[in-house]
């Protein structure tokens, strides 16, 4: 019986300006993976003079949003009146709960320069949907490091291997960015009641006698022993947790297991009533259904 449940082979979409966007979650045979119910790999994108990422404020209820970057730096800014740029290492934890509006830039600052990076989304366990929205920014320094069989695995978020990181999650889950070197076993042992998959960014991995390539999601089955190798030095997101008992329903930036709850999100953002995000004039209006 084999491990894998389904392989997602991300596809490239350019959301404009060049900026390209792999996104692999939700998809239609799969849409979550444990709480993970959004991922996007941004880039890698090259910011030169008259290319910026440009994402103008826009909406959440529901979940909590994750940014980790690999290269480059963002500039969060949220209707709580956080501004914080964000660099490679580094994470930016946002709780929408019942509701935050948020804007992502990225400008040239007189050199060319390389931004990528990994924003997914987390739904919150349905007692959470409804908490005061919050926003926490964490140094690289301070997320765990983990060595384990020639694997260098930083804990960006969750609790794993006897490790716990300082991010305030809301549900049982785990979230490492994984370094490995050529011919390194990577073994980890599923509860019950966990899903998880990896994500390949760099290099090569092999399941099963089947090897992947990069922007491939491989999804495992719940409860499993998870085993694999790196069939060259390699990088990936390793990640999963918790399967929730309730169906979410998501449209645009809303997640909820409630559609009057969405339906109520679409109204307040039609009415300005998310408030505004700091220094920040644009916005992105609400999608024609």
């Amino acid at each position: 019986m084999s491990i894998v449940d389904l392989v997602i082979e991300a596809k490239p979409k350019d959301i404009g300006d060049g900026f390209i966007v792999r996104r692999s979650l939700p998809h239609m045979k799969k849409r979550m993976v444990g709480p993970f119910i959004f991922w996007d790999h941004m880039g890698p994108f090259e910011l030169t003079e008259g290319k910026e990422l440009k994402v103008r404020a826009h909406p959440h209820i529901g979940l909590a949003t994750i940014t980790y970057l690999f290269s480059g730096e963002i500039m969060h800014r949220d209707s709580l009146g956080n501004e914080q740029p964000i660099r490679p290492g580094e994470v930016n934890w946002m709780t929408a709960g019942k509701g935050i509006s948020h804007s992502e830039r990225a400008q040239y600052a007189g050199k060319d320069e390389i931004l990528e990076g990994i924003q997914l989304w987390v739904a919150l366990p349905k007692e959470y949907e409804d908490v005061n929205p919050s926003f926490n920014h964490y140094k690289e320094k301070s997320l765990p490091l983990i060595e384990l069989n020639q694997n260098k695995l930083r804990l960006v978020a969750g609790s794993a291997l006897n490790q716990s990181s300082e991010v305030p999650v809301y549900s049982d889950l785990f979230y490492f960015k994984v370094d490995s070197l050529k011919n390194s076993l990577f073994e980890y042992q599923l509860e019950e009641n966990q899903e998880a998959a990896i994500y390949v960014i760099r290099g090569q991995v092999e399941v099963e006698s089947k090897s992947y390539d990069p922007y491939t999601m491989i999804i495992f089955k719940k409860g499993e022993r998870i085993n694999f190798k790196s069939l060259v030095d390699s990088e990936y997101m390793f990640f999963g947790g918790e399967v929730y008992p309730e169906k979410r329903f998501i449209w645009w930036n809303f997640v909820s297991t409630d559609k009057d709850k969405i339906e109520l999100a679409k109204q307040n953002w039609k009415n300005k009533k998310f408030g505004e995000v700091i220094n920040e004039v644009e916005y992105i209006p609400l999608p024609n259904e």
